[in-house]
């Protein structure tokens, strides 16, 4: 619901704020005093493409904004998927500066027109004599037998079934897609599954294997430089090894002399124990240290296999040989388990099918058992609305499952006596139309969560008694959903709950264009000019009270 609007340097407009009721408002005023201009602005919150031929003042930036209340509309997932903040009081703008550039704000945060589109669409919709369009949607012909056939229930669990179905269908679609490609590959996967199993490389083995055949290649300059720092240093008769111990000795030998002497006894006493552990591991090292030429020869072979399937496999290390194995493994056990996977996904597939099927069938019976009735409704309110000897039918066809079921339906209509019933871009005058769209909006309304429904002078080409009722119509659509409507009618303006009046204001340099809310006493005195023109007389008066009464 539209809760406040701001309008500035638009058209006529120099700066306009409305803050219209929650049921029916109508505006009125005089001849190009920029009634429909407002239209023009409401359909840039909607996301219409606009330039700079708009700007009232060439210097300034044309604003926008618009409050809405839209808690009944369940859009927090829209805002999630959009990344903006919720707020149960959203505020819309949009900005077009003397340059044309055009910017939108949703809550204050910037985004796409599309997106603003997409929001607008859910919270207005503009309605005039020449937009046919959203009528010959088929999608939104659906949507009026479902509301008419209370089926949201029963739509919502066709939804949740397609997305079901659909989300089978693709892991089907996908499932047979690499059956078909990997049994293609199956006997290379194998091959280079086998060659990799049978390497049975693990992880570090490069590195040992190059270290252990650098010790091997050069064992005897190893085993001769072991074997010289072993004489160093415990062999021969003046190994270091005995030199600290007899140094060792000789500072013991003093050690109580002092506590100084004694800890650098201590500390050459570790000296010699460290000397002592080096010396055995050169020992057990040089002990190991032999050139075999078998091994030797292995793990030369061993490093050629592994450089030759690093090469062949354009990888660099022994774990990502070992990854590539493991994704050729599950691809073959993909393979092997192929015909179980794919016989488990069918079978998930025909179930879903079953459901969407059944589904399908129960929710176009639903909507064929009401199509009668619901043209004899639309065709009965029609009547009231001036249009005695419309007629209209539903031509339907039973398709393929899509998003929204399985049928395919048109809207069928005639004005005339006579006249068969024809496709609706066929037929009808924009008056026409726009009563038609009323019509089905009136019977929507009943049935679910309507937008703002703003209205253009749909009432040209009625008066009198047609006009009463058409205002008794809007009147009773308002009582549960906000109705914006610009009239000539003085019949439609009594039945507002809120009546604004639009006027040219003269008084500056520029006209402008102003609007104001009326009080009890102006709408009577605007009603009576309605009846009987700029001098009303004092029966158009009373025919203005009148009206305001009934």
């Amino acid at each position: 619901m539209l809760k406040h609007l701001i309008i500035k340097n638009y058209a006529l407009i120099r700066h306009l704020e409305m803050e219209p009721s929650g049921n029916l408002n109508v505006i009125t005023g005089e001849t190009g005093a920029g009634k429909s201009i407002m239209l023009g602005a409401l359909g840039l919150l909607m996301g219409n493409r606009a330039d700079t031929k708009v700007l009232w003042d060439e210097q300034e930036k044309c604003v926008t904004e618009g409050t809405f209340q839209i808690k009944p509309y369940n859009l927090k997932s829209f805002f999630k998927s959009e990344d903006l903040d919720y707020d149960d009081q959203t505020v819309i703008r949009r900005e077009i500066s003397p340059g044309g550039k055009s910017r939108a704000f949703i809550n204050d945060t910037p985004v796409t027109l599309d997106v603003l589109r997409r929001l607008g669409n859910v919270l207005m919709d503009v309605h005039s004599q020449h937009e046919t369009l959203q009528l010959g949607d088929r999608n939104f012909q659906l949507r009026l037998v479902d509301a008419y056939a209370g089926n949201e229930k029963l739509v919502a669990e066709y939804r949740e079934a397609w997305l079901q179905y659909t989300d089978a269908k693709k892991e089907l679609e996908t499932l047979q897609q690499q059956a078909a490609s990997l049994r293609q590959e199956a006997d290379f996967i194998n091959f280079q599954l086998d060659e990799l199993t049978k390497a049975a490389f693990e992880p570090g083995e490069q590195e040992k294997l190059e270290s252990e055949l650098k010790i091997m290649e050069h064992a005897e300059d190893i085993k001769t430089r072991f074997n010289a720092i072993l004489d160093l240093l415990s062999r021969s008769d003046y190994a270091a090894q005995q030199a600290l111990t007899e140094a060792r000795n000789q500072l013991q030998a003093v050690a109580g002399y002092s506590a100084t002497y004694e800890a650098l006894a201590a500390r050459l006493q570790s000296n010699i124990l460290e000397l002592q552990d080096i010396l055995n591991e050169i020992e057990r090292a040089e002990a190991t240290v032999e050139f075999d030429p078998e091994r030797a020869e292995a793990a030369k072979d061993r490093i050629d296999l592994l450089y030759r399937l690093l090469k062949k496999h354009r990888i660099n290390s022994i774990d990502e040989l070992l990854a590539l194995q493991e994704e050729f493994q599950q691809k073959a056990n993909l393979t092997a388990n192929l015909d179980d996977e794919l016989k488990k996904a069918k079978t998930d597939f025909d179930k879903k099918n079953t459901t969407l099927l059944a589904l399908a069938g129960k929710l176009s019976r639903s909507r064929t058992k009401v199509f009668d009735s619901l043209c004899k409704e639309i065709a009965r309110l029609l009547h009231e609305v001036g249009i005695p000897q419309a007629s209209l039918r539903i031509e339907h066809a039973a398709i393929a499952p899509s998003a929204q079921g399985a049928d395919s339906i048109d809207l069928l209509f005639s004005a005339n006596k006579g006249i068969a019933p024809r496709p609706l871009g066929d037929v009808a005058s924009g008056g026409e139309f726009s009563r038609l769209m009323f019509c089905i909006k009136y019977i929507m309304a009943e049935k679910t969560e309507m937008p703002t429904l703003v209205l253009d002078e749909i009432d040209s080409g009625i008066s009198g008694e047609i006009a009463i009722k058409l205002g008794k119509l809007m009147k009773a659509m308002a009582a549960k959903h906000q109705v914006i409507t610009i009239s000539h009618l003085p019949q439609i303006a009594a039945k507002a709950d809120t009546h604004y009046y639009v006027y040219k204001d003269n008084s500056s340099k520029k006209t402008v264009s102003a609007i104001k809310l009326l009080t009890k006493q102006e709408r009577i005195e605007e009603i009576a000019k309605m009846i009987g023109g700029e001098k009303p007389s004092k029966v158009a008066v009373e025919n203005a009270r009148e009206l305001l009464t009934n």
